[in-house]
């Protein structure tokens, strides 16, 4: 199959399956946006000579924690400060934009850097709904019609909409047939739940799900997708990604340390109080209430996180265990210090430098 090289990595060191990396430009207190980015930048760098396959970027809105809100203008930066290792979105929130937008701006990035680009599509907002509202300019937007939004975006990326379509003569530029570019970059859907594995499957494309923030659906989904695959042009078997939220540290009580500021955050956003991640110190100071405490022990349950070894056997587990083509390692933790070392102890644990 002709994409299935742009899709299927190779594992390094004694890695049974490519290792890769979701970079969500975390912002920390005490820190800018600009250093958040900046850090990202550094992550790719380093990423590629730690030997990971691929680093993405996710799109999200209206969080002062996160600097990710253009993943298409990252994906450029970080694709221009590298040379080998594949860049995309992890996702790009397909019901925000017109389908045309992404098209051209992927159809771009692919002309920029040919083969090293992907294109993740996720049907969430990535925000609330106000924020949502604001940014497609409609409260009309039904979620359901992702499946006629990624049709639209592949006939515009392929120029293969049929004779009589209403795009029949749109063209996305860079991109399509009437383009002197060769190819596009492989399409990939992201999911949480069931409905976009059943919609990868029947599509045959590469399916990504997010398993770091909803651990109970992973093995479901994935036998979902599996079960639904119909062999495509882009694909002759599945293939499945999962997210992995990960936090390594030269010691475990670093690694409980490190890893506590992502756990208080995801309790200030369930609260509706998204902000900067906080200090390690911040998190083991706050005053938690018995709830909390029981919501961050189940966040915690999620994070595979300790030191080196203790986190490649907890991924090797989680690999065995959901038959996963390729693991995608998030970082939530207070700085670029911590997330560099976590990556590199990870890479170092599997032999892959």
């Amino acid at each position: 199959m002709s994409g299935e090289d742009e899709i299927r990595g190779v594992p390094r060191g004694t890695a049974g399956v490519p290792l890769s990396i979701l970079e969500l430009a975390t912002v920390g207190e005490g820190q800018t946006a600009t250093e958040s980015l900046r850090d990202a930048t550094e992550l790719a760098r380093r990423a590629e000579g730690w030997g990971y396959h691929r680093i993405w970027v996710a799109e999200h809105h209206g969080m002062p924690g996160v600097a990710s809100s253009s993943p298409a203008v990252l994906i450029a930066h970080l694709a221009a400060a590298t040379r080998t290792i594949r860049i995309g979105s992890g996702g790009v929130m397909l019901p925000n934009h017109a389908p045309l937008v992404i098209a051209e701006q992927f159809g771009t990035l692919h002309a920029l850097h040919p083969g090293r680009i992907d294109l993740g599509l996720g049907r969430a907002p990535g925000t609330d709904m106000a924020t949502a509202n604001a940014l497609r300019r409609s409260a009309e937007v039904d979620p359901d019609d992702f499946p006629r939004q990624v049709a639209e975006l592949t006939g515009f990326l392929d120029g293969s909409f049929p004779p009589g379509h209403q795009y029949e003569r749109i063209r996305a530029v860079p991109g399509g047939p009437d383009s002197a570019d060769t190819g596009r970059p492989p399409i990939w859907l992201l999911g949480s739940s069931g409905f976009s594995a059943r919609l990868a499957g029947l599509l045959g494309l590469p399916f990504a799900f997010a398993h770091h923030f909803s651990a109970a659906n992973t093995e479901p989904a994935l036998d979902l997708y599996r079960s639904s695959f119909r062999p495509s042009e882009v694909l002759d078997r599945p293939y499945a990604l999962i997210g992995v939220a990960a936090v390594a540290a030269d010691t475990e009580e670093e690694a409980l340390r490190q890893v506590m500021p992502g756990a208080l955050s995801w309790l200030r956003m369930r609260h509706g109080r998204p902000g900067r991640m906080p200090t390690p110190e911040e998190a083991l100071a706050y005053p938690y209430t018995p709830i909390e405490r029981e919501f961050v022990r189940d966040r915690l349950s999620t994070v595979v996180h300790g030191d080196a070894e203790t986190v490649r056997a907890g991924l090797e587990e989680l690999r065995k265990r959901t038959g996963a083509d390729e693991l995608m390692i998030t970082t939530m933790v207070h700085g670029a210090p911590a997330r560099l070392r976590s990556h590199e102890l990870v890479a170092r644990a599997y032999g892959m430098v």
